[in-house]
């Protein structure tokens, strides 16, 4: 893969027969996907699993300008896994590459239209025991629910809408259909 690549193991060791065959079928995305900034590939070994089908585990991340695409797999074989995750993977490119195509509408990308906002550090408090940052693409309503559906989020899907100028947050509800909250500052 011409750009960054990492595998990352969770209770089980990376053999050099692991490591040769995730990187020989992971080069086949870049081909795939030229704007591939970065792919991680998480492998593990969950003892607690129910079923022993279940206890190896192999998940895909792609990052890109204005996307992220994940796939994750379990199975008995880590093997099989890995390729069940890699074939998901492959099925997600494709309709991310058929819906980026269809373009905008006015032809300018919503990244020229936002300016980007410097990120502040905010203060640790001791009760949270995970932060996580991401980088905001500006898209439309439907592009959310898209990318929702794209990266298997469930519950909800934060975004900059840029039909409001605002972040919003999209989340399913239980009848299925949708619904998006839109904070204001009181």
């Amino acid at each position: 893969m011409a750009q960054k690549y990492e595998i990352t193991v969770k209770n089980m060791e990376v053999t050099d027969r692991i490591k040769e065959y995730v990187q020989k079928k992971i080069s086949r995305l870049d081909r795939m996907l030229t704007d591939i900034d970065d792919a991680r590939v998480d492998l593990a070994y969950i003892k607690s699993a129910r079923s022993a089908a279940d206890r190896q585990v192999a998940q895909i991340t792609i990052r890109g300008k204005g996307y992220i695409l994940r796939t994750e797999e379990r199975d008995a074989d880590l093997f099989a896994a890995f390729d069940v995750a890699l074939d998901k993977m492959q099925r997600q490119i494709e309709r991310y590459k058929g819906k980026r195509n269809r373009g905008r509408g006015d032809g300018t990308s919503a990244a020229e239209v936002v300016p980007e906002a410097p990120a502040e550090e905010e203060p640790r408090v001791s009760s949270i025991v995970r932060r996580k940052s991401f980088t905001l693409v500006p898209m439309d309503e439907n592009e959310a629910i898209e990318q929702m559906a794209l990266l298997e989020h469930e519950d909800f899907f934060v975004f900059y809408n840029v039909t409001t100028n605002a972040i919003n947050i999209l989340y399913k509800r239980h009848d299925g259909n949708y619904g998006i909250i839109e904070p204001r500052i009181g």
